[in-house]
């Protein structure tokens, strides 16, 4: 279910919906549901709370582009 919503979400995301990837974000749980909360506040350019959803999420900031990101992302939604 998780891994669903993920993918969910990354889709709104790229369709240009980050209202509707961040009400996902909200509602989900788990590692994967707050590291995808930690890159939508990176897009958004709010360093301080994506830092703040990777620790909830046990990642360090992702050090790449927003395109890797999502990609990483992609690769756990499976």
């Amino acid at each position: 279910m998780a891994d669903r919503e993920l993918g969910r979400a990354l889709d709104a995301l790229e369709a240009g919906d980050w209202e509707t990837a961040h009400a996902i974000a909200q509602d989900g749980q788990g590692p994967a549901m707050d590291w995808l909360h930690a890159h939508l506040h990176r897009v958004e350019g709010d360093a301080a709370n994506a830092g703040y959803w990777y620790a909830r999420a046990g990642r360090a900031p992702f050090a790449g582009s927003l395109e890797e990101e999502r990609a990483a992302l992609r690769h756990e939604a499976g």
